[in-house]
């Protein structure tokens, strides 16, 4: 019997988010280790030094910078016989707007660090969109799998059918998600019915807090280990972000048969087929108009229409994945 392949999966950043998450659903999924051993093991960012052992297919979910360029390049050598794939988490157009000052020198970053690998993967059609009209990389190496996580759970959770009552923002409390807009558009909405719930935790709390001032309808509930604990009391889930790769939230909103109003932006677009309605993040007079409207019209009057269109996700991200792994494993032989 022919022994699977093993995938090493490289990752610098084990912090609870959205990147482990995907991570432990490749390794842990069943129907996953019917075709590969998906294996992920921690290395030190901008490390020379890396692992000694066997593997088919080596992953890097790795920051690009110029400091870690050196270490990827010793990577490339490390694994010269093997294929070499690339998973963008981090960069889009967006963050690129909002993080970076010189832009042709960030580019030329990115271009020279994804000449390495003989794979790029994209984790949205929207960051892909904005991968190929910069130029960062050839089609033919660029794939798209749509980030993705077991869902069953969020399936399982009974559809809001109120009106929309309780808003809910998750997610960590950084510049990134955009809260501060959310908040501030939230306080210029009159309807003294309505509530906002702001999931998570991190620098910028504080910050949140005195905007949140002594408005008793903002609530802050911390974080939630269990995702579907934190989204059950929420009627519509707001993603005001700045930049985007993909935002996990948001399938798992749909899998819950709530509604999403997100950012018009970066892989956030990727939701508006599944029924997410798109704003401009940027607005807040726009954002507190669309919450308004909400609040007075929105119903969930089929809640299981988006629950439904978010069956395939699961099976797609494994194929795609399948697709990709006997790709490159062709194009190496």
């Amino acid at each position: 019997m022919k022994e699977l392949p093993t995938v090493l999966h490289l990752v610098d950043d084990t912090t609870a988010g959205g990147v482990m998450r995907v991570l432990d659903f490749l390794r842990s999924d069943p129907e996953m280790a019917k075709t590969a051993t998906h294996e992920v093991k921690f290395v030190k960012r901008g490390s020379l030094s890396w692992p000694v052992g066997a593997a088919d297919v080596v992953v890097s979910h790795l920051t690009v910078s110029w400091s870690a360029l050196p270490s990827l390049m010793t990577l490339r050598m490390r694994f010269a016989r093997v294929p070499l794939i690339h998973v963008e988490h981090s960069y889009t157009e967006g963050f690129v707007a909002h993080n970076v000052t010189h832009k042709r020198r960030f580019i030329r970053l990115l271009k020279t660090a994804y000449e390495l690998f003989d794979r790029v993967v994209s984790v949205s059609k929207g960051q892909a969109d904005w991968m190929i009209a910069s130029r960062l990389i050839r089609g033919e190496k660029l794939s798209t799998i749509q980030s993705c996580v077991d869902l069953d759970a969020f399936r399982s959770l009974p559809a809001s059918t109120n009106q929309a009552r309780v808003f809910g923002a998750i997610g960590r409390l950084d510049g990134q998600k955009g809260f501060d807009t959310l908040i501030k558009a939230f306080r210029q909405c009159a309807d003294p019915d309505i509530a906002l719930h702001i999931i998570g935790e991190g620098a910028e709390e504080v910050a949140l807090r005195s905007l949140a001032g002594d408005d008793p309808r903002i609530v802050f509930r911390g974080f939630y280990e269990d995702a579907t604990a934190a989204l059950e009391s929420i009627d519509v889930v707001v993603m005001p972000s700045r930049w985007e790769a993909y935002g996990l939230v948001a399938i798992e909103t749909l899998a819950s048969g709530r509604r999403l109003l997100c950012s018009n932006i970066d892989g956030l677009r990727d939701h508006e087929q599944r029924g997410a309605v798109l704003f401009d993040g940027k607005n807040a007079s726009i954002l507190r108009e669309l919450i308004t409207h909400e609040a007075r019209c929105g119903r969930i009057d089929a809640p299981n229409w988006s629950k439904q269109k978010t069956l395939q996700l699961e099976s797609r991200f494994r194929e795609a994945w399948h697709h990709m792994l006997r790709e490159v494993d062709v194009q190496s032989r």
